[in-house]
This record gives C-alpha cells, structure tokens and sequence, in this order.
C-alpha cells in the first residue's frame, strides 16, 4: 500500500513540475509564498504568470482524460491484433489510467470534504 501512495505522489509531483513550465527551476516554497507573487498572480521575479488552481486543476483532468483514451486506443488495438500492441503494454496502460482516475477522484472528494468543513465553520 505505501508503495501506491509514494507512486501516485511521485507522479502528482511529476505533473505538477510540468504544468509549472517555465517556472519547473522555481523552489516549491515560492509557489506559496505570498510575497513572492504580486497581486495579479505575477511572479515578482521572473515575470511570469503563475498558473491558477482552476488552470492546474484542467490540466490535470485533460491529463487523465489523455491517459485514459491512450489506455482504450491500445487496448481496442489489441483486441484488433495488432502487434504493436502487446499484452503487457495493454496491462500497465490499463493500470496506469486506473491509478490516474483513482488519484483524480480523490483529490475531487478532498476538494469537497475541504469546502464543506469550510461552509462548517462558525463566523
């Protein structure tokens, strides 16, 4: 079970280092640091438009959305006897685009638990 956990994390770090861009060498503690962004979401130092949660989010669900049509591609080229298209790559693309869906649906059901303990709170 750790093993998954440290595998979908490496991956989610993965992605996010990607969807950075041009920001990948920035340390992960500017991203959060409220000073280093001005106001209009522009990185103080470089100038350069840091990407929104609603941005990061998309890009994550076009990744798996991209993941699981590859996985049905290569899966529905193996049912047609291409051979390319062999057991074990059909296997680990298939797992691949399940620990994707998994992770995904996850952070929907964090997302939902964070804002109903937010709509919780007392003023």
């Amino acid at each position: 079970m750790t093993d998954a956990i440290s595998s979908i994390l490496s991956q989610i770090r993965a992605h996010e280092m990607r969807a950075r861009g041009p920001l990948a060498d920035a340390p992960a503690g500017t991203a959060i640091n409220p000073q280093a962004l001005r106001p209009d979401g522009v990185d103080r130092a470089t100038g350069v438009q840091a990407p929104g949660f609603s941005q990061t989010l998309n890009n994550a669900l076009d990744n798996v959305s991209r993941v699981q049509h590859e996985s049905a591609e290569l899966q529905k080229a193996f049912e047609m006897g291409d051979p390319r298209a062999d057991l074990a790559r059909v296997m680990v693309a298939m797992q691949q685009s399940s620990v994707a869906f998994k992770a995904t649906a996850e952070v929907r059901n964090r997302l939902v638990q964070s804002y109903q303990d937010v709509m919780n709170m007392p003023i």
